[in-house]
This record gives C-alpha cells, structure tokens and sequence, in this order.
C-alpha cells in the first residue's frame, strides 16, 4: 500500500506572497475562463485577482458584507459571494459594484451552486434556496421574488449542495428561466441525513439515513447515479440516488472527514486524523493512504494525476495520485492553508494568515507515469437504474514538515459547527453534546497501519475548549 511520508519530496518554490486581506482566506474559485481568481475572506470582502499577468494583481474588492465571506463563485461577468450575514451578494466584475442583495436566509450562508439561471445556496438556518440568477427584472422593494423556492425539512445547519439535472429535455414556451420537472438538488445537513428535493416543486424526494454524524461533503459518480456521502462520522456512504439504497459503507477513517472528491475511477477523503485516503468503489477498505500531515487535511484537489491538499499544519502539499508518493511541499504560509486552486502551471493557496501565495507548479506532474486503465464498473445494485441523466453539478464540494502553525481557525469553526450545532441554542441537540465532544477529541488509533498518527495534544484541547465555548454560548441563547 502505497503512502507519502514526511519525507522525500521536494519543497515548491515560492513565487509571490500578497498580504492585501486583513484577516484570514477562507475560500477561492477561479473564473470560468481561467483569467481570474477570487478570494472571499474573514475580514468581510472578496478580492480578485489576475492569473495570466507575469506577477499577480489585485483587480478589485468587493465590499458590502457585513461579515466574514464563506464562499464565492463566478458566472459570466458576475462574482456571487455567501457570508456570516446570511445575504449573497451579486458584484459587476468590472466595475465591483454590488447589482443585488440576495436576501431571505436567516443565518450564515455555507455553500453555494451556481447555473446558468439560478444559483442555488444552503445556510446554517436548516434550509436551501433556489435564487434567480438574473435579477434585472425585479423592481425595488421586490427583492423578495428573488427567491423561488425554499427546501425545508432538515433538521440542523445544511452543509453540501449537489444539483442534478434531468435527463430528457423539456420543452416550456413560457418566458424566463426553465425549471424541468426532473431536477433534483441533493443536500447533507449536521441531522446526518442527505436528502433530495423536486426543483420544480420543492418537495422532499428521498431521505438517505445512516449516518450517525453530520454530512460534511457529498458527491456523485460520473453517471450522476450514485451519491457519495462523507460524515463526521469518519465513514463513506454510497447511495442509489433513486431508489434511496444504501449500497456500501467505507470505513477507514477513525475522525471527522472534511472533503470528498471523486473521480471515474477512485475517489479521495480528507480528515482530521491526518490523513487522506483513497478507495476504489467495489472496496470498502482504502487502498492508499497519504500520510505526512500535521493536522487537518481541509480541502482536496485532483489535477494532472497529482492530488493536492491544504492542510492546518501551514502546508500544502502534492502527491502523485497513484503510488501515493510525496512530490511537492509548499512550505511558508504561517498558519492553516484553507483553500487551493491550480492554473496555468501555478497554485494558489489562501491562507488563515491573510495571505495569498503564489507557488511554481509546472513541474510537478511531469515525471508521474499514470497508468489509467479501464474505470471500475458501476456497483452491481445500481445497474438496474434509470437511463443516465446529465452530470451532475457539485458544490466547489494537502518532505520534511516543519514546525505546525498555529490552529486552523476556520477547521476548528466548522468542526464546532458540525458537531454541536447551535445558534442562539436553538440547534444544539441536548442528548448529544457530550457524546460529540467525546468524538471531536478522540486521537487516532495508536500503531494502525493507516495514518496511527495521533492528533498532537494541544490540538486536542484546542478544539475541547472551543467547543465548550460554543456549547456555553448556545446554551447562554
């Protein structure tokens, strides 16, 4: 079993450093032509940035929000930002000026979907929305009609967000955006359920239970049959998307998993236990483990048979997908590494210490020999379903290490988040707090053969005071 260590390696050479936030990076999304980066940050604006210029440059900032900026998007000519204030905003590219506010959310917006005619977001305030996209026909003090629909029924804070179109066209002569009655939108919530919701009617499809944790990220097979789920449970669920059917449990994780891609062939998890992970979809074992980081692995990405992680260690780092073998580490931010995005030969981290650092990537895939092979099949249950329907749509769903940098603060708010929901008390559930703080705190297993690394004692308490804090608050209303 193939495994990257602390060791071997080369570290990445630093190309810029840009210091304009003030405060921590929290998300980034490339635009759809490449040409432009954004970063939405802790201190409540979002920033863009060029990324076929010779040295980098800041094209603008938005501001607006009146709290810190959780994730951001771009359609077109337009930037979409969610934040703490529970609004997504739609800014003009070129001018920076905020065209509308989108307003209807009663707490912090997690995530959001963005399609050609809708965008579609998930808040801690236990609903999703579906939004129109273009707003130009809404008049002042009708932005309410921004809002289509409302997808209520979970029971805590809704995290992931994958949207799937129907299969067969259809046709609908009436004006403005079209809604075919075979849409789905899959959410997962902190109640450790996923559900599916009709687009064209807004009702609850298919509940998929069996998750003792919250669902912290979601994805679909390249057919858009089968969901993936990942929890705070430290498992991998799959699913029949239309039957509902459990189909497997993979189980190899011994913490919170906080980001699952998936590819034809295998897909990837990243944990608080240190490590990331990959499987093959008739397994329900690991195949590989990626070892060498010093703390939570937050977000994954795959890109020339190269998977890249941002870990809290201050790190990010690059593994040849297939051997598990460590090529690069980008060492030189001073706290958590919270968000990546590759392009043009070069990656782009952000940063807990407000920084956004440009690193030389080019070559790290050049020496990997992958050899592809046939994917896996689809897994026997599911062979009966229903004629493919397009792809689905995902939420934008990490040597020598040197010394840890301080604790992620963003790792640690959404494990608190997610495992002791509360806002003003009101989602705290009151028979489960202690056992949550018991998992959220529990170390890796000593002397496993995958990642026995423990969590470093510090770490630990870290996270049992920020809980407690939480918990006291909740409860405080």
């Amino acid at each position: 079993m193939g495994a990257g260590g602390s060791t071997g390696g080369k570290k990445g050479q630093l190309l810029e450093t840009m210091a304009d936030h003030e405060e921590s990076i929290n998300c980034m999304v490339l635009s759809e032509d490449g040409s432009m980066l954004v970063t939405g940050s802790e201190d409540a604006t979002a920033r863009m940035w060029s990324t076929k210029t010779e040295e980098t440059e800041c094209l603008g900032v938005l501001r607006g929000h009146s709290s810190y900026i959780n994730c951001v998007g771009t359609h077109d000519t337009f930037v979409i930002t969610g934040s703490a204030d529970s609004t997504i905003r739609k800014w003009d590219m070129t001018t920076c000026e905020c065209l509308f506010v989108y307003e209807g959310h009663k707490s912090r917006i997690q995530k959001m979907l963005i399609m050609d005619d809708f965008i579609f977001s998930s808040s801690f305030d236990k609903t999703s929305k579906a939004w129109l996209f273009d707003t130009s026909d809404i008049q002042d003090g009708q932005e309410e009609e921004a809002c289509i629909r409302t997808f209520k029924g979970h029971g805590k804070g809704v995290y992931p967000l994958i949207f799937i179109p129907a299969n067969d066209e259809f046709e609908d002569d009436t004006p403005g955006p079209t809604i075919n009655p075979g849409d789905i939108l899959i959410s997962g919530s902190a109640d450790m359920t996923a559900r599916s919701w009709s687009f064209e009617s807004g009702g609850c499809l298919k509940q998929y239970r069996g998750h003792s944790g919250a669902v912290t990220s979601m994805a679909t097979d390249s057919t858009g049959r089968v969901l993936f789920t990942a929890g705070a449970d430290s498992s991998v669920k799959s699913w029949n998307i239309q039957s509902g059917q459990c189909l497997k449990t993979f189980d190899g994780h011994n913490r919170m998993i906080l980001d699952l891609l998936v590819t034809p062939k295998t897909f990837f998890t990243a944990s608080t236990d240190l490590t990331v992970k990959a499987w093959v979809y008739e397994f329900e074992e690991p195949v590989r483990v990626f070892k060498g980081h010093q703390h939570s692995v937050g977000q994954l990405k795959y890109h020339n048979h190269t998977l890249w992680t941002a870990c809290g260690d201050s790190i990010a780092r690059a593994f040849d997908a297939k051997s598990g073998t460590l090529k690069r580490s980008f060492v030189g931010h001073e706290a958590a590494v919270n968000c990546l995005v590759i392009t043009e030969g070069k990656l782009y981290t952000g940063s807990s210490d407000g920084t956004l650092r440009v690193w030389d990537a080019k070559d790290v895939s050049e020496d990997l020999m992958v050899d592809d092979g046939p994917p896996p099949p689809i897994p026997a249950e599911v062979e009966a379903a229903e004629p493919e329907p397009a792809e689905a749509v995902v939420d934008p769903v990490p040597e020598e290490v040197e010394e840890p940098a301080a604790e992620s603060e963003p790792v640690l708010e959404e494990v608190q988040d997610i495992e002791g929901e509360g806002e003003g008390g009101d989602e705290v559930a009151p028979e489960e707090p202690q056992q949550v703080e018991e998992e959220a705190a529990a170390p890796a297993e000593e002397g496993g053969e995958e990642g026995g690394e423990e969590a470093p004692p510090d770490e630990v308490k870290a996270v049992d005071e920020e809980m407690e804090e939480m918990e006291r608050e909740a409860a405080q209303g």
